[in-house]
């Protein structure tokens, strides 16, 4: 084999590995991660731990089940920044099972601001929460 040949085809496979490196790094660089927090319903009573939660658009949030059950989320539409999302966020379903849990995914495109939640049979007992997105 031609030693030109050889070595030309040595440094292309060299500076392929690199130049796909570099991409990868670049472009994964720019992904934003998604973070998941988790909030314990019933959490040493009739409350929510934490009571406040600050996420991004793309977070998840992992209701857990606590002590005294059932409960749910529901976000209160006619208080939230916007009245549809807090709708499609809200878990109306009463979970009763000790450490069941549920997820409420927020969208990409989530509009930023403030979105009261309560548990729907301990609202009286001020089992209340806010979830706050932020941009």
């Amino acid at each position: 084999m031609n030693p030109i040949v050889s070595v030309s085809k040595r440094v292309a496979l060299v500076l392929s590995v690199v130049l796909l490196m570099i991409s990868t790094f670049v472009l994964g660089a720019n992904q934003a991660s998604a973070d998941n927090y988790e909030v314990t319903m019933g959490a040493g009573g009739l409350a929510f731990a934490p009571k406040k939660v600050t996420v991004k658009p793309g977070d998840t949030v992992t209701f857990k089940v606590g002590m005294l059950p059932p409960h749910n989320v529901v976000f209160d539409a006619d208080k939230s920044a916007d009245a549809g999302l807090a709708k499609a966020l809200s878990h109306n379903k009463l979970e009763s099972a000790a450490g069941a849990s549920f997820n409420v995914d927020i969208p990409a495109d989530a509009p930023a601001g403030v979105y009261p939640f309560f548990c729907s049979p301990h609202r009286g007992a001020g089992m209340v929460g806010e979830l706050v997105i932020t941009q």
